[in-house]
């Protein structure tokens, strides 16, 4: 496949396109997450071991962005803000799941204990 050009970013190849868009530590566990149901912020945040606000809020502004999620805000104070996953972002879900599963297989193979389902 040639070299294509996005936003200014050369891609050699759909495999890294898509990465770019999904890949990374913290994209897929929140996708993940939104796929069963809507999330408020610090929800996500007790619900992601490890992951600092600054970096949750710059992974939800590129979900947002790219349209694999949606910001709701509501007008009230205290401010509410829900995170909901879009058509778009559930077809990323078929691989999020193909990924992990793939995760879980490499684990055994290496011996690492896991009591994920």
């Amino acid at each position: 496949m040639p070299d294509f050009i996005y936003n200014n970013k050369v891609y050699y190849n759909p495999v890294e396109f898509a990465m770019d868009r999904i890949g990374g530590t913290w994209k897929m566990p929140i996708l993940w997450r939104l796929k069963e149901r809507i999330f408020r912020f610090g929800e996500l945040k007790k619900d992601i071991p490890h992951i600092t606000d600054k970096m949750l809020t710059s992974q939800l502004r590129q979900l947002e962005a790219e349209g694999f999620i949606h910001r709701k805000v509501y007008p009230v104070v205290p401010p509410k803000v829900e995170y909901s996953i879009t058509e778009k972002g559930k077809t990323a879900i078929p691989i999020i799941e193909t990924i992990r599963d793939y995760g879980l297989t490499l684990m055994e193979l290496e011996g690492i204990q896991h009591d994920m389902k």
